[in-house]
């Protein structure tokens, strides 16, 4: 897909403005927020857990060509194939050459960031095959013509009334669409089952069915796919043939390490101890099946992720795809997924979408963030994204990629904080200064080179002396009290 991420300020400003989005972030952030925590407290061993699944995907990760190698050699002992691509070009080429082997008209599709990456749909539907999202959020965004905006929630921008207005403009011209009375539907119930209506023919008519996967296991050649509405299960077990797409990085050793990081994907996902359906996939229908696809293929996407192991962002090369980090960031919560510009939004997108398209195109992403650490916090694979940001931080100003203003003042502001004697009284000379001006008051409402802070809201006057001044205070009077002690 084409990238918008230079324009990520542009991008964030209109989110800003977009009162229905608000009001969309607003009521979905506090739910996941919180189930995310309720799911944890009922798990006693949930850190522990975290600190297994790290372990699996560290030693997946440096040994990575083993498990893939043994996870091709598995997919072809159970008659499948592996189809290894470097671009998204050559993914999409090779997807396209499976169809028409197929002889397909029409795809299904279930939910996969993957092919977003691939910018499938547009090609599919150039060559003259129609693609389909059965996950409901991706039909949701598929009908609008739009982007997903969440990792796992990809209609999460959309309201209630938005989706109505949308499903009662698309479904009129198709059998079964609108409500039996041909009213526009209202309740979410209703729009479920609108929507359920329209895709139950489209899965029987499918030629080809394209899932993403959670997991690859090198155990055995399997797939994994979790999902909550069953939508995957119909994807590819209902065509003749089943494609999976996934990248390099979400091959694990065995089906026990599967479960471990499942355990942790849905409680840091959804809040739920497991997914509503988890469904094991592995090659095409044996003699004596009873349904199942004729033929199974997996293309296997490397995209950067084989530039980025042995860098300092091996580590985001752990993410599962959960979306706990931009669930609990302050940023996403107020500008949304789609202002980030590419496929991954939040503090992993700051971090992989650079590594991926190049930092010259996304060097606004790292920025994007208060560095409150709560991506962190909440990550089930502990990555460590803040620090993975400063890096892309430091790295965009050693490349003179940002304003040439903005690199001056970074390199004043260092030349002086490498000298605490001339610091200290500069910063307590700014403190009383700004304490005077803003007396009356009690606060700024504009200030020179505080324009992304007071833009938004009021700036607080400096009260009393600088925290280095407290804090000398403050020990000095540790000193006195422990001296005192020794002389009694």
């Amino acid at each position: 897909m084409d990238a918008t991420s230079r324009a990520f300020v542009a991008n964030a400003r209109a989110g800003l403005g977009d009162a229905a989005l608000q009001r969309s972030l607003a009521r979905f952030q506090g739910g996941f927020t919180v189930k995310r925590q309720e799911a944890a407290e009922r798990l006693p061993e949930f850190e522990a857990l975290r600190d297994r699944a790290r372990a699996i995907k560290d030693h997946t990760l440096a040994a990575l060509d083993h498990y893939l190698e043994r996870f091709e050699e598995k997919v072809v002992e159970n008659g499948g194939t592996v189809h290894w691509c470097r671009t998204p070009a050559e993914a999409r080429a090779e997807i396209l050459a499976l169809c028409r082997a197929a002889g397909a008209r029409t795809v299904t599709k279930s939910k996969s960031m993957i092919a977003e990456e691939m910018d499938l749909n547009p090609f599919l539907e150039a060559h003259g095959i129609e693609p389909v999202e059965t996950d409901l959020g991706e039909y949701i965004v598929q009908l609008a013509g739009e982007r997903p905006s969440h990792i796992i929630a990809p209609a999460v921008h959309k309201t209630r009334e938005q989706v109505a207005d949308l499903f009662h403009e698309k479904h009129g011209a198709q059998n079964g669409g609108r409500r039996n009375d041909g009213r526009r539907a209202e309740r979410i119930a209703d729009l479920v089952e609108e929507a359920r209506r329209v895709l139950r023919p489209r899965y029987l008519a499918a030629d080809v069915g394209i899932t993403g996967a959670n997991f690859l296991v090198a155990e055995t050649g399997s797939s994994v796919v979790v999902t909550n509405e069953g939508n995957a299960d119909l994807t590819q077990l209902l065509p003749r043939a089943h494609i999976v797409i996934a990248t390099l990085e979400k091959v694990v050793p065995t089906l026990d390490d599967a479960a471990t990081l499942m355990r942790v994907l849905a409680r840091s996902a959804t809040g739920q101890e497991f997914s509503t359906y988890t469904t094991v996939s592995t090659g095409p229908r044996r003699p004596g099946d009873a349904d199942g696809p004729a033929a199974c293929h997996v293309v296997l996407l490397d995209n950067g992720r084989t530039r980025m192991l042995g860098s300092p962002f091996q580590d985001a090369l752990r993410c599962i795809k959960c979306g706990a980090c931009m669930n609990h960031c302050p940023v996403y919560g107020a500008v949304g997924g789609h202002a980030y510009g590419w496929v991954y939004p939040g503090p992993v997108g700051a971090v992989l979408t650079p590594n991926l398209i190049g930092l010259e195109e996304a060097r606004h992403l790292p920025e994007a963030s208060s560095f409150c650490g709560r991506c962190e916090e909440v990550c089930p694979m502990r990555i460590p994204l803040p620090a993975l940001m400063r890096t892309l931080r430091q790295e965009a100003f050693e490349r003179r990629l940002g304003p040439a203003a903005a690199r001056a003042g970074i390199r004043a502001w260092a030349w002086l904080a490498r000298r605490p004697a001339l610091y200290r009284p500069a910063a307590g000379l700014a403190v009383r200064l700004l304490g005077a001006l803003g007396r009356r008051r009690g606060r700024f409402r504009r200030l020179p080179f505080a324009r992304g802070w007071t833009g938004a809201r009021d700036m607080p006057a400096p009260e009393g002396a600088t925290f280095q001044a407290l804090w000398r205070r403050r020990t000095r009077g540790r000193r006195r009290g422990r001296g005192g002690g020794e002389r009694g």
